[in-house]
């Protein structure tokens, strides 16, 4: 029997440009504990055009697991800039609450 990883690179396999699928990889690589597979993961898809908008706020999120808060403000930053010109202001409220919640540098 596969795990659900091994299936998503499949059909990664057949599809390798597909974000869902790559979103779904790097978040299986999260649950596995691969935190810089996962990081790296979001991070490519913030790059994709159109950036794939759920891949900031999930890097920004694993950031803040490993205490890399600075990292994770500028993802979060970035995301909100990009949720924005894409019109998707739930994404950016979501995003501006977290980075509220994060605090401004030096706390």
């Amino acid at each position: 029997m596969s795990t659900r990883k091994e299936k998503i690179e499949a059909m990664l396999a057949d599809d390798p440009r597909d974000v869902f699928l790559l979103y779904a990889l790097a978040m299986e690589q999260r649950s596995e504990g691969l935190t810089e597979q996962a990081i790296a993961g979001f991070a490519d898809l913030t790059k994709q055009q159109p950036p794939y908008v759920p891949a900031f706020f999930m890097a920004a999120q694993v950031l803040v697991d490993e205490d890399k808060i600075a990292a994770a403000r500028t993802f979060l930053r970035d995301g909100i800039e990009e949720a924005r010109r894409q019109g998707d202001a739930h994404a950016a409220g979501e995003m501006s609450d977290y980075l509220q919640m994060l605090g401004s540098e030096g706390e």
